[in-house]
């Protein structure tokens, strides 16, 4: 490379860095638990406790000890858990402590371990509009899950249904 062509060559990294940053901004559409549980988190700190990165990590994992589903991956992945593999609470606590904002604070753990935005909360599904025949079995058998009942001897998307259909007016409340 021709030293005359540093300087273009410099400019565009430069454009390129700029422009990768502007695209990656953390948001909660993009990045949906982890804003939303730090925000809640950060909410329900008391003004003591804000200001001081030890107690927000006391209270982190006291909060998650109550978590479950993707919350709870969220807190493995940051460490709030016992049988955390690893731990980067700090990374959460230390900027939390000088206010920084969910979203930022959630841009910089997605640039320690990008699993923490690839984390969605699972969607609601209503029942009284929903074709069940029209979700896929993992849908099917999740509802079930979540339930906390079987489905022993379905093998057929239409067992799981008829299951479903069978324990709705347990699970499903009719709103007069």
């Amino acid at each position: 490379m021709k030293l005359s062509n540093l300087p273009l060559c410099f400019l565009i990294v430069v454009l390129n860095c700029l422009r990768n940053s502007v695209n990656c901004s953390v948001t909660k559409e993009n990045c949906e638990v982890c804003v939303t549980f730090v925000e809640r988190f950060s909410d329900k700190l008391t003004s003591e406790a804000k200001g001081d990165p030890k107690e927000i990590e006391k209270a982190f994992k006291k909060v998650c000890k109550g978590t479950k589903g993707k919350e709870n991956r969220f807190c493995y992945y940051l460490g709030g858990l016992e049988e955390s593999a690893t731990g980067i609470l700090g990374e959460l606590s230390k900027p939390l402590s000088w206010g920084l904002p969910a979203p930022k604070i959630c841009e910089k753990l997605k640039k320690l371990d990008s699993q923490i935005c690839d984390l969605r909360y699972d969607k609601q599904i209503d029942f009284k509009t929903v074709d069940l025949k029209k979700l896929k079995v993992r849908d099917l058998k999740k509802i079930l899950n979540d339930w906390e009942e079987e489905c022993e001897g379905c093998l057929e998307k239409p067992d799981f249904i008829k299951r479903i259909e069978e324990l709705k007016p347990k699970y499903v409340r009719e709103e007069l």
